[in-house]
């Protein structure tokens, strides 16, 4: 009894939070918003950023939009290791709420193709979340979540969301790094990778990620 109170005061805990912060950020925010909020603190602006990327999971909030202001405040060296330690931490933060509040009730209704998905990562944890954190498309906080759900270890989670986020979080801060001169050669460079990015993406999803589900066990 105690820990079934606990977790439902810890989720409504949650829940205010999501309500309060998206009510407050809203819909207009955008990255010169984020650049001027964070430039106002000065020498803690670097951990302001880690921890408004931290909380992404519980915000809804693009992280795309977050990496893209990360390299316009602190240019492309500091804002890709500032997006990754926030990815990081934010990632972890909802690999372990899935863990702790959700596990029991999803796994109480599951459904076939989710509990092919699950057994699909815990059989192959590392390389199919690898595969998702390479995709754009895929929500990143969704991935987190999902992993939370299923008997996956937490250094495969971690260690995978690490490598698999190298290529997102460097084209996105490049594009933030280079959006001050839109006519140069570095921008259009950028630009040219996003589109890369997620043509690979879209390639991976069809060809690997599709092919894994249809595999039959």
């Amino acid at each position: 009894m105690n820990n079934k109170l606990k977790k439902i005061l810890v989720t409504i805990g949650i829940l205010a939070f999501v309500v309060i912060t998206n009510k407050y950020i809203g819909n207009n925010v955008d990255i010169y918003t984020i650049k001027e909020y964070v430039k106002t603190f000065g020498v803690l602006a670097p951990f302001i950023y880690i921890v408004m990327f931290s909380l992404v999971p519980l915000t809804f909030f693009p992280d795309s939009v977050l990496a893209i202001s990360a390299g316009l405040i602190f240019g492309f060296s500091k804002g890709y290791i500032y997006t990754t330690i926030g990815a990081l931490i934010g990632a972890s933060i909802a690999f372990f709420i899935a863990r702790y509040l959700g596990k029991e009730i999803i796994k109480r209704k599951s459904s076939d193709k989710l509990e092919k998905i699950e057994r699909l990562i815990e059989k192959n944890g590392f390389y199919i979340i690898f595969l998702l954190r390479l995709i754009p498309l895929f929500p990143f906080d969704v991935i987190s979540y999902g992993a939370g759900i299923t008997n996956v270890k937490y250094k495969d989670f971690i260690l995978s969301t690490l490598f698999g986020t190298i290529p997102g979080i460097a084209v996105f801060t490049n594009i933030g790094a280079t959006s001050l001169n839109i006519k140069s050669t570095s921008f259009y460079i950028s630009i040219a990778l996003l589109v890369l990015l997620f043509t690979v993406s879209i390639f991976l999803k069809n060809k690997f990620l599709k092919d894994k589900l249809e595999e039959k066990h």
